[in-house]
């Protein structure tokens, strides 16, 4: 198998990865702000790291995947006032700010559920580590690089500057930040605009608040990730991740933070998911294009002609590579419900077919190596960054083979036991395993389509009985709960659903 090469953010360049300790990988994604319901831009960085993480467990590697909630405030450059998204929601539902967390991560839970995403090892949250990042911050002061102005803390970026190469991973130029900043809230104490919070001063009004050593306050947004990375990861760890929005300002500042405290980059790879565009525009609530994903499962949304079901999501995404843009639309997202239905019907397929006991003399050498080449390259493909839209040129490659077998245009003896047992464990190993699809009807993990396999056998046996009763009567009250079964010449049946 192809060595593992990543495309390095921080350095620019597609490395080979060499983890820390062999054997072993940590991973950072940062995580949802619960303030709001899970929406299509959540659906992107979460399904590209859940498909990192399982391939990372295929090569063999121990994972220790942290993935964070955001459960206490969320400024952007300390904006809007300084607003607590938290807070300013929970007075909107008129619900305790906790309450509101709790409905929103619940909500989020769900969705990573519905699109098989698999849990993360550790998934911390930022009021949950408090006195770690009040700890941080003091090291950070007492190191010389934050300064106290009114109960509020902030970094100093011009002296972090000066000594190390603040704006490498963003490309950003510190100069340039200095003279566009926003002016917001709490600009007046700080010594330069560009300095970012590590900890402010709550106002009377705040509703969640802190004492720390410089009064009562809130943690600022960086410095919950510095923290719970360090606690759980060490010092160094292997990769963070997230999307490419989060390079500047929150990543940029996570890494003069941690290196401050921790005397090194906190990470060694930095990998980014592109962002999303709806029909073309950039997702944002000015152009009502924001899309909750339970509106997407439903259909509701004004701008979607119909519900898309979560696996069509995730294989639409993992159609494009992840570090290029992705555009939704009506017409891109009908057409990859069809392909993930073509590719899982030939999966299905696939695993109905029988090895023959024996090797038959009339295996076809073109086909077998042809086979064999395409399931080899999956293997390099996804050993490259991570490819997920080569490994499924590949798939669909395999695709009229397997079709073709089925309906007897190719004699399965035309394949070699060796090559048809690879097809087999590679469409298992890949389709469920690394790309994490599933049937869109399986439902809860699948109960679904077990219930129905042991009906079809019920079904099977009392035709060999000649039970015609029992037999009818299992397809006629499927079919009045609209799902059709389909006897095939083979002997095999197939169902669909109204």
């Amino acid at each position: 198998m192809s060595e593992l090469k990543v495309l390095n953010s921080y350095t620019r360049q597609k490395e080979v990865f060499t983890p820390i300790t062999p054997g072993h990988v940590g991973m950072y994604v940062c995580g949802p702000t619960v303030s709001g319901e899970s929406h299509l831009g959540h659906a992107r960085p979460f399904i590209t790291f859940d498909v990192i993480y399982r391939y990372l467990l295929h090569l063999g590697y121990k994972v220790r995947y942290v993935r964070n909630i955001t459960d206490a405030g969320h400024f952007e450059e300390e904006g809007r006032a300084a607003e607590d998204k938290i807070s300013s929601k929970a007075v909107l539902e008129k619900l305790e700010p906790m309450e509101l967390v709790q409905k929103y991560t619940n909500l989020f839970h769900w969705a990573m559920l519905q699109f098989n995403n698999l849990e993360p090892s550790i998934e911390p949250t930022a009021t949950g580590h408090i006195v770690e990042q009040i700890e941080m911050i003091k090291a950070i002061i007492e190191a010389g690089y934050a300064y106290e102005v009114n109960g509020s803390v902030y970094f100093d970026i011009k002296k972090y500057s000066e000594n190390y190469p603040y704006g490498k991973l963003s490309g950003r130029v510190l100069d340039e930040q200095l003279e566009t900043s926003r002016e917001l809230e709490g600009q007046d104490e700080k010594r330069n605009k560009a300095d970012f919070a590590l900890w402010k001063a709550a106002p009377p009004e705040h509703i969640m608040r802190w004492v720390s050593p410089w009064g009562e306050g809130f943690p600022g947004w960086h410095i919950e990730c510095s923290a719970m990375a360090t606690k759980y990861l060490g010092g160094q760890f292997d990769i963070h991740g997230g999307g490419m929005d989060l390079q500047f300002p929150h990543h940029e500042s996570e890494i003069a933070q941690s290196t401050i405290c921790n005397k090194e980059t906190p990470a060694r790879y930095w990998l980014h998911n592109n962002m999303i565009t709806v029909n073309g525009k950039k997702m944002g609530k000015s152009y009502n294009n924001q899309i909750k994903l339970t509106e997407m499962f439903a259909g509701t949304h004004p701008l979607l002609e119909q519900a898309y079901g979560p696996m069509t999501i995730r294989f639409f995404i993992l159609q494009t590579h992840y570090r290029s843009t992705l555009d939704f639309g009506n017409e891109a997202l009908q057409a990859a419900e069809k392909g993930f239905k073509r590719l899982w019907e030939a999966y299905e397929n696939l695993q109905k077919l029988d090895v023959p006991e024996q090797d038959s003399n009339a295996a076809d050498e073109a086909l077998n190596s042809k086979v064999n080449d395409l399931l080899s390259g999956m293997d390099e493909f996804m050993s490259d960054d991570f490819n997920t839209a080569k490994v499924l040129a590949n798939l669909f490659e395999l695709v009229p083979v397997i079709n073709s077998i089925k309906d007897k245009h190719i004699a399965v003896s035309a394949l070699s036991n060796a090559t048809l047992n690879r097809l087999k464990k590679y469409f298992k190993e890949y389709i469920e395993n690394i790309l994490g699809l599933r049937s869109e009807n399986a439902g809860d993990n699948g109960r679904l389509d077990g219930v129905l396999d042991l009906l079809i056998d019920i079904r099977k046996d009392a035709r060999t009985k000649k039970d015609y009763a029992t037999s009818d009567k299992i397809r006629n009250q499927l079919q009045e709960l609209g799902i059709l079964l389909k006897d095939e010449k083979d002997g095999s049946v197939g169902y669909s659903f109204q």
